[in-house]
């Protein structure tokens, strides 16, 4: 598009500045072309102008729109050039206090000299697992995609971090490490993560110093390899250094310092250890005193110095080398201060004084010889062929010895200290792939330049031509995916630098040729540079104004180099004689390691190569010396590491974080634009932006650019195709199509296109709104107009009739003045025409002749200039054409011979470098051996778990003290209130005084009167007075018992004020307590975990190596997980086997104790159990008040008692009845077979006869008894149940019995929530604790019996009518009894095979229609019918238990038959021999009715001991889930292993019992471990083991949980055993699946949260896409495979249904649920305080109606109570805080009063985090944001940003009684458990 379609007036450039580098204009008017000036107006409002080149025609850089200020990306702006650049970095530094920003590949850190809160481990947690554009730049996302690509690609990464020194080079490569160190962990147990990170200070310590720039720089370059394993999990590391700043420690420029390590001894001078070493104050040390500036001010060196040697502590460095370390540091020290002193005869010659004193500290702590080293500090050797001298050494000489002896040594100790670092981050395992960070000195330039800066220069060029090609490289890949046409772009190749330095006879060869020379000089190797460089190569040149310096032309910037001290840095020359004293001490044994072999120095990192570092060594080689290493200048050396190093980062996938220091001064969020521009001229960010600027930088996919420029397009534009439909649209908005190319997945936009585009649509929307406006006010007026008409016309009607009068007489008026001015005006009109004609002519006349005269001489003049021209500017053109002719000739000769030139020196190069380069890889191809380190114990977590049991112990000892003074204020009132009832005694005294007084004076009065009335006058002012008095003290009393009242009901209510805040901070104290318990607990489960990895790898371990005992394959590896020494015992091989292993393996031992778990739960008990004496002490207070109340309760349980009694006597009538018709039948039975009787029982006998008719009768009264019994039975269970609830809402005082029967808490705690969940009244009542506040329940249950009360008797009509309703049901029963008879005698009828076939023929039909009914009525309400289902599973069950019975009878009954038979036929053949055969005949014979006695079981389940393993195995280990869920009863399996424990509880078998529960708990674990990540395992066996817990608690006999039972359930509780120890190893186990299904929940939620809940636009159209950059995040439209809020929703569901038909109870339910909705909240929440994209008042829109959407399934499953919706309630202030208006000060105390679930800290990140979407919205000022900082400063909230998404909730298991019968039970053949027999 022309230019002058973007730069009209309005718009917005950049204009060179010298203070701020770039200013920012705006246009007055449109540029058109051919103008040399645009007229602006600044931002301060000055106008000005800015003047065109008129040569290259170039306009000022134009400023991108407002709403792409302030972007993540550089590149996703529009106009990519320098201003933009550095105006979005100053956006995000100064307004949003952002120091992260991506430019493409690199992220750009900004230095904020202030610590930031964005560096914790939930910082950590929310960017593990994203993509890099998904969150906010952060130097953890870059970690993050590193760590990826590398398990993703196979390939190994690695992280460049560079800039100047103080940009935070070293902290943002510290915080690498560290997310590393979190994400992955390690693969053994020896925490190497931990010593990686421990490393840091070491290294700070030895290698880093002060410098002007920085208080903490780095003075060498460190290369960091993290090795990982297959499992991506850290092995080990290794480090590699280069180039020490050795010269630092002779010597610091003004207000630096020396390493930090020298400082550190310094200020620890105090400690005992340290007294040898001889120390003082830094200023007393020539080495430490230099720059002047020995102190940083904020840093303790002495702390410092405890850090770092707790460092070393932990990397493996005993106490005995760091002692050893630390004194060879301090005579480094004192060497500095040995003074050397010129002879006054010779100056050749220099001498040490006699007894000095640093020398001597010197030898004495390296243990060496004081005469030696002073003879060797001021002589040398020299050997020649044949002989060696010995030669004194100048004063200047010998200073130079002894301070590169200094240097010497020291270097050593870094060398060292750097292998042993490498050596305790050696891997254990084999690495397999490795993370390197590269934290390396950036480009530097001083007013003095030595060879430590050429040689930080010369690695920065390398790295900078790495850096280019891989982003060319990158630019290409992205094309060529996308089939975009490739035209190649130029940049910035920095390769003749890096020749001039490394290549032949480059500056490097020509300085190591200078150092071999005899008499080598830093003048003459100068000379020689000039030589050889001068005028020859275009980056080097000579400083006019000295011979000693070279100035190089780097990619950042020139650099002048000063050639002093080149040579002898190169040379690092050191002397071997003083090296040899050195050796010889024997005091100190670190010396002979730190000066071993050279070879062995030479590469400290065990098997790295020689050139992995800067090493330090002799200069002079021995004589017979073969090594040619030893030869190799430090030059030589750093060319060669730099040359590994480069390539290992081209073996690897680099990624670039370039830091900039944003000013000199260290100012926090200070913005130096120089500064900022000159290092990102540097660093290579603007030329990464020029190379993408110069292809096309905005890319969009092709559904995005649809979403964000719909607006532009017409209906009929729109296809369904998008792809087609954006081409047809850019091909009408964009008429160049240069300006784009259409990929395969996305749109290719030149620089600026993506500003037209969304001007286009700001103006589209502009119109749009424009029209908008336009109607409604349109309508506003036409309103306003037709009201304002009406009152007009309704005016004019009288205006208009007046003025119509008035005007009809001024009408008639002026007629007759107009005739009379006609006549006059018409004549002097006519007058004034003619003078004016006459004038006209004489003035033309004279004008045109003028006229003609002046146009000849113009003609005549043009023709003669025409002439003239002609002949000029053909002698100029021919001129020019020769001119130009011969400059073309000239110009092609010399580019022909410069190419010629070029080609040549090209070849020769070539020619040159492949010999060179074969002679330099020898010797490089030696392998790298990984390092291992040791292997560390656990002591470090039983060191950390003694601690928190330390912490525990304090604590709780803390709330017994709080309690019992609270218990001592409680008795001060009380004593107060006795004080206050003494007063008011003692006043009654006084009035009773008072009166006695009165009455005195009143009897004295009468004495008076009858004396004489000369005293009346008197007596009568006494009566006075003294009523006046009376008065006052009735006043008195008045005031004092209005007092007294209010002093008590102001005690009253700071008592209750007081125990209600007590209970609530007991209420927290026990969830503070509860989750602690459970995170301890998670960390026991996590050290089991450890102990089994470890036991897994020692057992394949045991299997390769001979020798070693090898584990049964059978044997379970979570066996030994519950070792209890109190409850759990193993057999004899087994404990001798573990044994055995312990004493192999010491390091397990730790983890085969659980002693210490065992110590923490007794110790918890303990404490709880004084808090429950405590509480009773308060508890005992209140009993008075109940005692009063008792006996008119119990009068009301009599009343109540009083049906239930009767009932109860009824029913004992009848059993007693039963008992005796029993007895009878019975004796009548016996009667019948004596055989001591034959004759008496004989058939004709007429006792036959009565004993025929009895049984007959006793039967059919029987059968009359049996239903009756059955009738009453079913009416009494369900008049208890009744009763049994009404007692439960209105009896406290039974209530209290029960409570106090109570053994501890947790049985107080479930009787409480079971209390809850019978009785959940609609009033507020306060919650019980578990702690003992046991009379707050009571208060709740009095207010509960006053409204119950009320309501007995509307519930007693409802109880009746319930009744009638029962009683016709009765009749409907017994009517189908009779029917069922019916049927029966039709059966009987029937053969006996069809019987059985016939009726559960019928039975089915029955069930089947029944089924189909209730099928048709629940239709509706699927949770009904699940219900529904249940109940008719157990019906099923409860038939074929009868048909069971039914069987077994029969055959009994069969058995009976044929005895009987057999009998009677032997009575019947005895007595047919004395009767006649007519007696026989006419005697009727009877049918005799036996009846059937139907075995009673027991609730109990009997299995073999050898049948254990098959149970646990067919129970556990192998039951789906699923088939026992839908075709059984829920929690079938818990109910099969108690009914299993209550036969070993039976047979008094406590072997079998701890097996089985054992067996198990380890079962459990093993398919848990197995299935971890299953959430419908999980969740069956949660609820499963939580059944188990139930029941086991149930049927414990304990009277706290008998209460809900039957009395056959209190039949079948346990007998021999108390299994209180087991309950808790239970609950344990319950917490720790409750954590694990947590967990599964979250894995499974956490990809479709951010997706679901921010990305996805459940309102579409109402956010729009903005342009993004190379960091592209997924669109927000649901493609295939994007979670959408639907799909939480049926996650959800899916949840909710697997946990209900699990049977899982429901308040484990809300609380899963409640857990759930935290994680969701959270996670949200998390993101978007993390991405600045999400932060807009659209999303904020999405957001609450996603909130919504899940408010609304919290109703549709009935869990509001659940608080869930509670735990949302931060995201959805957030989102309110998107949407409110941020402008004023009351928008700011709305905000603060509405935003009281989110933190300070997270308030102030949103509204710098808000982003307008369209360019309508408006941003956050300033001046608001710390406006809203002022008002919340006093608010006491966590300073933490991010909420703990892994924050779980403390669960607790109410207990949850079951109403089915154990005896009911039937085990189904599915489930293969027939080997268990019913008892």
């Amino acid at each position: 598009m022309a230019a002058s379609e973007l730069f009209t007036k309005f718009a917005r450039v950049w204009i060179p500045d010298t203070v701020d580098v770039w200013q920012s204009a705006e246009l007055l008017k449109d540029y058109k072309s051919g103008d040399t000036v645009l007229h602006l107006k600044t931002e301060d409002d000055k106008e000005t102008q800015y003047r065109i080149d008129p040569k290259t025609k170039e306009l000022p850089p134009l400023r991108n729109p407002d709403i792409l200020v302030g972007e993540n990306d550089l590149t996703a702006l529009s106009y990519l050039h320098e201003p933009a650049i550095l105006h979005n970095l100053k956006v995000r530094f100064m307004d949003s206090k952002l120091i992260y920003t991506y430019c493409g590949i690199v992220l750009v850190a900004i230095n904020p000299y202030e610590q930031l809160p964005i560096y914790g481990e939930d910082i950590i947690n929310a960017y593990s697992g994203q993509n890099m554009g998904d969150m906010d730049p952060h130097i953890f996302a870059v970690a993050e995609e590193a760590y990826k690509q590398m398990a993703r690609d196979e390939r190994n990464q690695s992280i460049i971090v560079s800039g100047e020194s103080g940009a935070g080079k070293t902290v943002s490569a510290k915080y690498a490490m560290r997310y590393f160190a979190t994400v992955s962990g390690s693969a053994s147990e020896t925490n190497v993560e931990e010593k990686v990170l421990a490393s840091n200070p070491i290294m700070e310590s030895i290698g880093n110093a002060k410098t002007t720039r920085n208080d903490n720089s780095s003075r060498f370059g460190k290369y960091i390899e993290i090795g990982f394993d297959k499992k991506y999990r850290i092995t080990g590391a290794n480090m590699r250094t280069y180039l020490l700043e050795k010269s630092r420690v002779v010597f610091q420029a003004e207000d630096e310092r020396n390493y930090h390590i020298l400082y550190q001894l310094c200020a620890s001078k105090h400690l005992p250890e340290f007294k040898d070493l001889r120390l003082g104050h830094a200023q007393n040390f020539n080495y430490t005193n230099f720059g002047g500036s020995p102190v940083i001010e904020g840093i303790d060196d002495a702390k410092e110095m405890m850090n770092t040697r707790h460092a070393c502590t932990l990397l493996g460095i005993n106490e005995s080398h760091q002692m050893g370390i630390f004194r060879v540091v301090a005579a480094v020290l004192h060497l500095g201060n040995v003074t050397i002193k010129a002879n006054d005869r010779d100056a050749e010659n220099c001498f040490i004084p006699p007894k000095t004193e640093h020398l001597i500290i010197f030898c004495e702590l390296l243990g060496v010889d004081y005469e030696q080293m002073a003879h060797w500090l001021c002589h040398r050797k020299i050997i020649t062929g044949s002989e060696t001298y010995i030669k004194p050494m100048p004063k200047v000489q010998a200073i130079n010895a002894r301070d590169a002896l200094a240097k010497h040594i020291y270097a050593s100790v870094f060398n060292w200290i750097v292998h042993h670092v490498n050596r305790a981050l050696r891997a254990s395992v084999k690495q397999h792939s490795f993370i390197g960070v590269l934290d390396i000195y950036g480009f530097e330039t001083f007013e003095i330049n030595s060879f430590e800066q050429f040689c930080i220069n010369y690695a920065n060029e390398k790295l900078q031509q790495q850096f280019n090609m891989h982003v060319f490289k990158l630019e290409q890949e992205e094309y060529m995916k996308e089939e975009i046409p490739w035209t190649l772009i130029d940049f910035y190749d920095n390769q003749p630098c890096i020749n001039l330095i490394e290549a032949k006879l480059g500056i490097l060869d020509l300085l190591d040729e200078e150092c071999k020379m005899p008499k080598g000089s830093d003048d003459t190797w100068a000379q020689k540079l000039y030589n050889t460089h001068l005028n020859k190569c275009a980056l080097f040149q000579k400083p006019r104004m000295s011979n000693r310096a070279f100035i190089i032309k780097h990619f950042a910037d020139q650099v002048e180099y000063q050639c002093e001290g080149f040579l002898e840095k190169n040379k690092d020359t050191v002397y071997e004689e003083q090296i040899t004293v050195l050796k010889a001490s024997k005091k100190l044994t670190l010396l002979a390691e730190l000066f071993q072999d050279e070879k062995q120095v030479s590469s400290p990192t065990d098997g790295r190569p020689p050139f992995a570092r800067a090493t330090v060594k002799s200069a002079k080689p021995r004589a017979l010396q073969p090594n040619k290493e030893h030869k190799k200048s430090v030059g030589h050396q750093f060319r060669n590491s730099l040359h590994l190093l480069m390539e290992t980062l081209n073996a690897t996938t680099p990624h670039y974080v370039r830091c900039i220091k944003p000013n000199d001064d260290k100012l926090a969020f200070t913005f130096d634009p120089k500064r900022a521009v000159q290092q990102l001229r540097a660093c290579g960010v603007l030329e990464t932006i020029r190379i993408s600027a110069a292809g096309f930088p905005s890319r969009w996919t092709y559904q995005e650019f649809f979403n964000r420029y719909r607006v532009l397009m017409k209906q009929k534009d729109v296809l369904s195709d998008k792809k087609l439909t954006c081409k047809n649209v850019l091909e009408k908005l964009i008429k160049d199509q240069d300006k784009y190319q259409f990929g395969k997945t996305k749109i290719f936009f030149r620089a600026g296109q993506v500003a037209y585009l969304e001007k286009l649509r700001a103006d589209k929307l502009r119109v749009a709104c424009i029209r908008i406006q336009k109607t409604i006010r349109s309508w506003l007026q036409r309103k306003k107009y037709l009201r304002m008409r009406s009152a007009a016309i309704t005016i004019q009607r009288y205006v208009r009739g007046y003025q119509a009068r008035c005007y009809a007489q001024f009408l008639r008026r002026t007629r007759a003045a107009t005739l009379i001015q006609k006549y006059q005006r018409m004549y002097a009109a006519r007058q004034k025409f003619l003078r004016f004609r006459s004038a006209t002519i004489v003035i033309q006349s004279f004008i045109r002749g003028f006229r003609g005269r002046r146009q000849y001489k113009a003609i005549l003049r043009e023709q003669k200039a025409t002439i003239l021209q002609k002949h000029m500017r053909g002698w100029m053109a021919k001129r020019k054409y020769r001119r130009t002719h011969h400059a073309i000739v000239y110009l092609q000769c010399c580019y022909r011979r410069m190419m010629a030139k070029r080609e040549l020196k090209k070849l020769k190069i070539e020619a040159r470098s492949v010999e060179h380069y074969k002679t330099l890889n020898i010797g490089m191809e030696n392998k790298i051996v990984q390092l291992q380190c040791k292997v560390n114990n656990q002591t470090k977590e039983m060191k950390s778990l003694l601690e928190k049991l330390v912490s525990l112990e304090s604590t709780y000892t803390h709330e017994t003290d709080k309690l019992r003074t609270e218990v001592d204020k409680l008795r001060v009132n009380e004593g107060s209130a006795k004080v206050s009832s003494n007063k008011i005694t003692c006043l009654m005294e006084e009035i009773a005084i008072l009166r006695k007084e009165l009455t005195e004076t009143q009897a004295q009065k009468k004495r008076l009167e009858e004396s004489g009335n000369k005293y009346k006058a008197e007596t009568d002012v006494v009566l006075s007075q003294l009523t006046e008095q009376n008065a006052l003290l009735k006043s008195e009393k008045d005031d004092l018992n209005c007092r007294i009242q209010v002093q008590a009901k102001e005690i009253t209510e700071t008592m209750e004020r007081q125990n209600e805040e007590e209970t609530k901070q007991l209420q927290v104290d026990l969830n503070d307590e509860r989750s602690r318990y459970q995170s301890l607990l998670n960390e026991f489960c996590k050290l089991e975990e450890r102990y089994d990895n470890l036991k897994e790898e020692m057992s394949l371990v045991s299997i390769t190596k001979p020798g070693h005992r090898r584990t049964d394959s059978t044997h379970s590896s979570n066996e030994s997980e519950y070792t209890y020494n109190s409850l759990l015992s193993s057999e004899p091989g087994e404990s001798e086997d573990v044994t055995r292993r312990t004493e192999e393996y010491p390091e397990m031992k730790g983890a085969l104790d659980m002693s210490l778990f065992l110590k923490l739960q007794k110790r918890v008990t303990e404490l709880e159990q004084e808090k429950q004496a405590l509480q009773e002490e308060l508890d005992a207070k209140e009993e008075q008040a109940l005692r009063s109340k008792k006996e008119a309760e119990d009068q009301q349980l009599m009343a109540r008692s009083t049906e239930l009694e009767y009932e109860s006597l009824k029913r004992q009538e009848l059993e007693s009845e039963n008992k005796k018709l029993k007895n009878e039948l019975n004796e009548l039975h016996r009667a019948l077979t004596d055989k001591s009787a034959p004759q008496a029982t004989a058939p004709g006998a007429p006792a036959y006869k009565v004993l025929l008719d009895h049984l007959n009768a006793a039967t059919e009264e029987l059968e009359v008894r049996k239903e009756e019994v059955l009738i009453l039975r079913s009416q009494l269970v369900s008049q208890k149940e009744a009763v049994a609830c009404k007692e439960t809402m209105t009896e406290p005082i039974l209530f209290l019995e029960d409570v106090r029967k109570m053994k501890n808490q947790g049985e107080i705690t479930q009787a409480f929530v079971g209390l809850k969940e019978t009785n959940r009244p609609s009033q507020d009542c306060r919650l019980l604790n578990e702690d003992g506040e046991l009379w707050i329940v009571y208060e709740g249950l009095k207010q509960a019996n006053r409204l119950l009360e009320s309501q007995l008797q509307g519930q007693k009509k409802v109880y009746e009518n319930e009744l009638e309703i029962l009683r016709g049901e009765v009749q409907n029963l017994k009517e189908e009894i009779n029917r069922q008879q019916q049927l029966l005698a039709q059966n009987l009828q029937l053969p006996p095979e069809a019987r059985i076939e016939a009726s559960l023929q019928h039975e089915i039909t029955r069930l089947t229609n029944e089924n189909l009914y209730y099928e048709e009525l629940y239709a509706d309400d699927p949770m009904k019918y699940q219900f529904y289902r249940i109940s008719l599973y157990k019906r099923i069950i409860d038939l074929m238990e009868q048909l069971e019975k039914q069987d077994k009878t029969v055959r009994k009954l069969k058995k009976q038959l044929k005895v009987f038979a057999k009998k009677i036929g032997e009575l019947e053949v005895g007595q047919t021999e004395n009767v006649s055969p007519a007696q026989l005949a006419d005697e009727p014979i009877r049918p005799v009715n036996i009846p059937r006695k139907e075995k009673d079981f027991q609730g109990m389940l009997e299995y073999k001991k050898d049948d254990e393993l098959k149970l646990i195995k067919n129970l556990i280990l192998e039951l789906k889930p699923r088939g026992v869920a839908v075709n059984l009863i829920p929690g079938l399996p818990a109910y099969i292993l108690f009914m299993c424990v209550r036969h070993a509880d039976y047979i008094n078998d406590d072997q079998r019992v701890r097996s089985l529960l054992t067996s198990t708990i380890n079962g459990i674990k093993k398919i848990l471990k197995k299935r971890s990540d299953d959430f419908e395992i999980v969740s069956f066996w949660l609820s499963n083991t939580s059944r188990f817990l139930h029941c086991l608690k149930q049927y414990s006999g304990e009277e706290a949980f008998m209460k809900h039972n039957t009395p056959r359930q209190n039949d079948h509780c346990l007998r021999n055993f108390d299994l209180a120890e087991y309950r808790q190893v239970i609950s344990d186990l319950a917490i720790q699946i409750y954590q694990q299904l947590t967990k599964v929940l979250e894995n499974a939620l956490q990809p479709m949260i951010v997706s679901g809940m921010l990305e996805h636009e459940t309102i579409q159209g109402v956010s729009g896409q903005k342009p993004t950059g190379l960091r592209k995040r997924t669109s927000s439209v649901a493609d295939e495979g994007t979670y959408t809020l639907d799909s939480i929703v049926r996650q959800l569901n899916n949840f909710h249904s697997i946990m209900c038909q699990h049977g899982m109870d429901p308040e484990l339910i809300k609380q899963i649920v409640k857990q759930i909705f935290y994680i969701i909240g959270a996670v949200t929440l998390n993101n978007l305080l993390l991405r600045k994209d999400m932060c807009s008042w659209s999303k904020g829109m999405q957001i609450r109606y996603n909130v919504s959407q899940l408010e609304e399934w919290l109703r549709d499953k009935n869990l509001q109570t659940s608080g869930a919706k509670e735990t949302l309630e931060p995201l959805i202030q957030a989102a309110q805080l998107l949407q409110v208006k941020k402008k004023m000060d009351e928008d700011a105390e709305a905000i603060c009063s509405m935003c009281n679930a989110i933190t300070t800290a997270q308030i102030v990140k949103v509204l710098n985090l808000y982003t307008p979407v369209n360019e309508f919205e408006e941003r956050v000022t300033a001046s608001f944001i710390r406006t809203i900082q002022v008002r919340l400063q006093n608010r006491k909230d966590s300073p933490q940003l991010l909420m703990d998404a892994k924050h779980i909730f403390p669960v607790t298991f109410p207990f949850n009684p079951s109403s089915l019968a154990l005896e009911s039970i039937q085990i189904p053949g599915s489930m293969n458990l027939g080997f268990l027999l019913r008892v």
